[in-house]
């Protein structure tokens, strides 16, 4: 298909634009060589595997490098950062150029192009280099990109990832010998546009994780090439592995190590059954007392290669953990916690004590699957109330705890709105909006509402396999999210919940730590600290946040990461921010928390005060030092 699309003729000459000396190339190529990557990337025919892929786009990326002063092609920049640039328009149009060529049938008449031949640099031996996994989003998105040609993948990227105009992708497949550009513009509009998505790690190959090749045919190939040499030793790594459909252990790779503990964790007839009564005697509440639920729990072929595939993940397993969480094989038998249909999947949720491993493969049989890990160590029953079991269309579907009896979807920035009931099937809910994945502006956030006997808990999903609960009060002794005064704290602040996604969250504690009268008469100015706690301990994100009345978003003051501040270890913060009145004029507000006895500011501007508010005069663009001082005289630094 793409012999027919792409340079069957010489590229057409583009008007000539600014002569771009080497040295202008290679400081464009430096600059932007992880976008120009993903670009590559994006185009490359995803035929040839995700690791090779990976490779191929960097050794095309680093040799779109000119070796003399070329003219520049007068053809578009991207919108934003490098418009105007002709060094990024050349090494952007080389790369194009290359990564389309790359997926050219090779002829027996015609000598290949250097791009269709496997790169020499760079390469990495003994491991497989793959992206980060995305969601079911951009696992979706994906697959629709593996069935349109090289210039139709090629002008969705120029859409999306460099946000060209229909008029300037036009150009620029032209330039890049295009035979149709029109043809591959029409052809790309049949992939929705979740231009969004193609910013995430699923197609970053900058951001990678490594594997081991397959180990036994690994040390077959060695002594091969003892025998042969060394040519068969290269001919022999570039084998592909044979087999189609699923076999006995589905995805996994072929074993490489049998001990007795390892066989007993791969036999799903030992895996652990809870009753599903255990949870009403337990001393414990955590996800040691779920019981195994789903339509597939006596599906021992399934659970059999859910088990293969965490001991062993083959090449095409996407595999993706929370920060912290190792993923390696369980040590023994595991807990079978679900196993049956989601949507277009068929899904296995596991847990050996320490981890959460849900594996997913597609419920039509077709190769590939998914797994995803989670540290869930020292989880009690507010943090054990939910799982994800998938992600389809922007919606997210929950297994729930046993002890949940009542499911509802709410909307954090309409507190006065109440929450809309969710069904619940053998602990599933219904799918709700999900904002992990979601891009564009935030215009709203839904959590998870859990009845819980008397209490209600709010879960947010974060992008990961455990949502994070939602908290809100003093550090040390906050409540639940869901009464109606949290619910207004978090109104102004749950937009800012998308700067913690994918980061091992396990908790987020909103705490209104004081409230500032502003100099032009214009009402109070709320402060409110934002903590996120993860399941490794370490890796805490705080956020000082200042809203005005009648703003939507409160906007961040400060930030920091690994600080005790606003946390139950040292429960006081201070931050400031500059402030611009109605009538002009610019103020340096400060504020901390209740017990700071008083502020001063230094540096570009200078003030005190005797209490846990400061407000003085400024100018734009300032820049001042905080320091306080807490009742009890110890000494308080401003949040950075």
């Amino acid at each position: 298909m793409q012999s027919q699309d792409v340079a069957q003729r010489p590229a057409p000459s583009s008007p000539a634009g600014p002569v771009v000396d080497v040295e202008q190339a290679e400081a464009a190529l430096v600059e932007h060589y992880p976008r120009l990557v993903r670009l590559a990337y994006l185009v490359l025919p995803p035929g040839v595997g995700r690791s090779r892929r990976v490779v191929t786009a960097h050794a095309l990326t680093q040799r779109a490098l000119p070796r003399n002063r070329t003219p520049a092609p007068v053809i578009p920049a991207q919108s934003t950062g490098r418009d105007g640039d002709p060094g990024y328009a050349l090494v952007r149009l080389q790369v194009l150029r290359t990564a389309l060529e790359a997926g050219l049938p090779l002829r027996r008449k015609a000598w290949p192009k250097r791009s269709q031949l496997p790169p020499l640099l760079p390469q990495v031996w003994g491991l497989k280099l793959f992206p980060r996994s995305g969601g079911a989003d951009e696992l979706a998105l994906d697959q629709r990109l593996s069935t349109l040609s090289g210039p139709a993948r090629a002008a969705y990227a120029l859409r999306g990832l460099e946000r060209l105009a229909d008029d300037g992708a036009r150009k620029v497949l032209t330039a890049a010998g295009v035979a149709d550009p029109d043809g591959a513009l029409l052809e790309a509009d049949g992939v929705p546009a979740q231009y969004g998505l193609l910013d995430s790690p699923e197609f970053d190959p900058c951001s990678l994780q490594a594997r081991p090749t397959d180990l036994m045919r690994r040390r077959q190939h060695l002594k091969a090439a003892l025998a042969a040499g060394a040519a068969l030793l290269v001919c022999g790594a570039l084998l592909g592995l044979p087999g189609e459909g699923w076999g006995p252990d589905g995805a996994a790779a072929p074993p490489y190590a049998r001990n007795p503990a390892a066989q007993a964790a791969l036999d799903p007839a030992k895996l652990t059954r809870v009753d599903p009564a255990a949870w009403q005697s337990s001393a414990r509440t955590d996800f040691s007392v779920w019981p195994a639920r789903g339509d597939l729990t006596g599906d021992s072929a399934l659970l059999r290669r859910a088990l293969a595939v965490w001991a062993r993940p083959g090449e095409r397993v996407q595999v993706s953990a929370t920060p912290g969480t190792l993923s390696g094989g369980p040590a023994g038998p595991p807990q079978l916690l679900y196993a049956g249909t989601v949507d277009a999947a068929h899904v296995v949720i596991l847990y050996d004590g320490l981890r959460l491993a849900r594996y997913a493969e597609p419920k039509d049989g077709t190769q590939g699957a998914a797994l995803d890990f989670a540290r869930v160590d020292g989880a009690g029953r507010a943090e054990a109330g939910a799982v994800v079991l998938g992600r389809t269309d922007g919606n997210v579907r929950y297994l729930t705890a046993p002890w949940v009896s009542k499911a509802g979807e709410r909307d954090l920035l309409k507190p006065g709105s109440g929450a809309m009931d969710l069904a619940l099937t053998d602990g599933v809910t219904a799918p709700l909006a999900s904002p992990a994945l979601r891009s564009g502006p935030c215009t709203s956030w839904n959590v998870l509402q859990l009845a819980d006997g008397k209490r209600t808990r709010l879960l947010s999903d974060l992008g990961e396999l455990v949502p994070a609960r939602l908290t809100s009060g003093r550090p040390g002794s906050p409540g639940e999210a869901s009464g109606a005064a949290a619910l207004r704290t978090w109104q102004p602040y749950a937009c800012s919940l998308g700067t913690v996604r994918s980061a091992g969250v396990r908790s987020v504690n909103a705490w209104a730590f004081n409230e500032q009268p502003l100099p032009d008469a214009s009402g109070s100015a709320a402060w409110v600290c934002t903590r996120a706690e993860t399941w490794r301990g370490g890796g805490a994100r705080v956020l000082a946040q200042f809203h005005t009345p009648g703003g939507r978003y409160g906007a961040v003051a400060a930030k920091a990461e690994n600080v005790p501040a606003c946390g139950a270890r040292d429960p006081h913060v201070l931050a400031g921010v500059l402030w611009k009145s109605e009538a002009g004029t610019w103020y340096l507000l400060a504020a901390g928390s209740r017990r700071t006895a008083s502020i001063r500011a230094t540096g570009g501007i200078n003030g005190s005060a005797r209490s846990s508010l400061l407000t003085v005069p400024g100018e734009q663009g300032a820049r001042a030092e905080l320091k306080g001082t807490l009742r009890d005289g110890r000494s308080l630094g401003g949040l950075r």
